[in-house]
Order: C-alpha cells, then structure tokens, then sequence
C-alpha cells in the first residue's frame, strides 16, 4: 500500500491492519515516532494525520488511505525547526525525552489551529499527552513560547 510520510510516498508491503506506529518505525525506518502503552492513551506515539494529531499506535495502516502523515522527522520545514522546536531546545524542556516527539507533534497541531493559546488552553490540547519526568510546567512555557516564535516576537 502507498502512504505519504513526511511529503515522500511510501510503498510499504504491510497487513493493512498492522498500527500505523509499526509501518512508520519498523516499515518506513522513522523511528522518531515512539511506543508508549499501545492503547492510545499516552501520546507518545502522536503523529499528525493531515495536520490532525493521531495516535499511530491505534490506527491501522490501512486506513490512512490518502491522508499525509506527519512524524517529528516532518515537522521541521526548509532546513529550519518548527517553532515549537525551537521553544523545547531553548527552554531544555525534555528530562529523558521519551514522550517528548509526542508531546511537540501535539503542541504543533495546538498552535497551527490556535496561534496564541492560553494557559487552560495549553493544559487541556497536551493533557492527554503523558510525561512520566513531570516536565508539564516546561512543556507549558514552551506552548507559550512557540507561540512567540511562530509570531515573530521571540527568537
């Protein structure tokens, strides 16, 4: 089946029932996306489908159809981090990292769809986003400071 990754098509030779996570880490080689708890409760796996975060451990591969899937390897554009990265490495906000390509694939879609979100805002879009180190206060200013950047007001 072909799927578009990061704007590339992909023709992978996948179950169609087999979770998206797997033909992106395993299939594709973008292991970025990470495994979580594998119910889709976590967000570790969070990649966008058509700009929609979606956690990839619960949808099938079969399913995407012509959808484009983002993973963090797409979310920077033009050789340049998307703002939210650019926020996550100045304020050093991941501790051990695991969740954290989850946590800026969801912070991503926040701000394309809410370019200045308030703090409720901020902590309702990530709750459903899991940080076993307890980085959300860090996580929250850099919402906040992405939001800057992708304003132009902070660099």
């Amino acid at each position: 089946m072909k799927i578009t990754i990061n704007g590339s098509e992909h023709d992978l030779d996948v179950p169609s029932e087999m979770p998206l996570l797997w033909a992106v880490r395993d299939i594709a080689g973008l292991t970025g996306t990470k495994y979580g708890c594998g119910i889709g409760q976590c967000g570790a796996c969070t990649v966008h489908l058509d700009g929609v975060p979606t956690r990839s451990c619960i949808v099938a591969v079969g399913s995407v159809g012509a959808k484009k899937v983002t993973t963090i390897e797409g979310l920077a554009a033009g050789g340049q981090d998307h703002p939210v990265q650019q926020a996550w490495q100045q304020l050093n906000v991941p501790q051990c990292g695991y969740c954290q390509a989850g946590q800026l694939m969801t912070a991503a879609a926040l701000l394309a769809a809410t370019p200045n979100p308030s703090e409720d805002a901020i902590d309702r879009a990530m709750s459903g986003n899991l940080c076993r180190c307890g980085t959300y206060l860090r996580i929250r200013h850099a919402v906040k400071l992405a939001a800057e950047i992708r304003a132009g007001g902070a660099k």
